[in-house]
């Protein structure tokens, strides 16, 4: 049992990335959709799939795709969690920076939902700073 799900869901994304692989699967959870979701409108994804997976019980399951420019590099180039399980960190919408000159984005969990570091600060509402990506 993983006690940081989503540092394992950005680790995975970040491990497959570095080795070439197009799809991951990822045990099923509610805030790992709505992050996976979030990730394809920004372009690290180009495709997030719900899956039940039959045998001793039904598993849900979501398998995402990485995105790739037309070199076959993947987008995602990078991950850095912020806010931890032993450390939770929260910032209001001012505090929101760019990531890497704005290529990159901040993932915010919000009473809005899971937004990004733009949204944060045109929509003015701060969160939980979940991690960075670039």
């Amino acid at each position: 049992m993983v006690s940081d799900r989503v540092g394992d869901f950005i680790i995975r994304l970040q491990n497959a990335a570095r080795i070439g692989k197009r799809d991951v699967g990822v045990p099923y959870s509610g805030h790992l959709l709505a992050i996976a979701k979030k990730l394809k409108e920004l372009g690290f994804l180009s495709a997030v799939e719900v899956k039940t997976q039959e045998g001793e019980g039904v598993k849900k399951l979501f398998t995402v795709t990485l995105a790739y420019d037309d070199r076959g590099l993947p987008k995602l180039r990078g991950v850095k969690r912020v806010s931890k399980p032993g450390r939770r960190l929260y910032a209001a919408h001012t505090a929101a920076h760019r990531v890497k000159g704005g290529t990159g984005a901040r993932i915010l969990s919000s009473s809005s939902g899971i937004i990004s570091d733009r949204e944060a600060r045109k929509n003015k509402v701060g969160g939980e700073e979940l991690f960075e990506i670039w």
